[in-house]
C-alpha cells in the first residue's frame, strides 16, 4: 500500500507533499493527473524504517531536505538524471550504501549525508563544482569519492 499528498507548482508541474506506505520499495509516481512530478518536498520518507529502496523518476529535478531521514533500512536509491538540487540534510541518517549523483547537480549542500554510517562509496557527477562544509559528516564508512579531475573537495566536507 502506498498513498500520496500532491501540491500543483506554478508551472503546471506536482511536488510530492506527503507518502503513507509500507512498502519495501518505493517507485515515485513521475505523473500525476497528466502533470510531471518535479519536486519530492522535505521529511517525505522521514522515519520510513520498512523502505529498503527507491527510485526516483526522471523529470524529478529537486529533492528536499530531511528527505530519508531516519530511514535505518533504506540502502539503495536510484536518482534521476534530471535531479538539479539536493537540499540540505536530504540524505541524513538513512543508511545508504552508494550513491551515484547525475550530471545535473551542482552542489553537494551541507549536512546532505550527515551521519549515513554505512555509506562507502559517492560517484559524484560531472556537472559537480562545489562540496559545501559538512556535507559528509558522521560518513564513518565512506572509503571513496569519485568525481572529476579538477574538483578539490575541501576537509571541512567531512567535519
Amino acid at each position: 500500500m502506498e498513498e500520496y499528498c500532491f501540491k500543483q507548482n506554478d508551472n503546471e508541474t506536482f511536488t510530492i507533499m506527503g507518502y503513507k506506505g509500507d512498502l519495501e520499495t518505493v517507485e515515485i509516481p513521475s505523473v500525476y493527473h497528466d502533470q510531471r512530478v518535479t519536486i519530492l518536498f522535505d521529511s517525505l520518507f522521514k522515519g520510513h524504517k520498512e523502505i529498503k529502496r527507491v527510485i526516483i523518476p526522471e523529470g524529478v529535478e529537486d529533492i528536499g531536505g530531511f528527505l530519508f531521514d531516519g530511514c535505518e533500512n533504506l540502502r539503495e536509491v536510484i536518482l534521476p538524471q534530471s535531479l538539479q538540487n539536493l537540499w540540505q540534510y536530504a540524505f541524513v541518517r538513512c543508511s545508504i550504501e552508494e550513491i551515484v549523483i547525475p550530471d545535473r547537480v551542482t552542489t553537494i549542500p551541507p549536512y546532505a549525508f550527515k551521519d549515513c554510517r554505512k555509506l562507502q562509496k559517492v560517484v559524484l557527477g560531472k556537472g559537480i563544482r562545489k562540496v559545501r562544509a559538512h556535507a559528509f559528516e558522521g560518513c564513518d564508512s565512506l572509503k571513496e569519492i569519485v568525481h572529476e579531475d579538477g574538483l578539490v573537495i575541501p576537509d571541512e566536507a567531512f567535519q
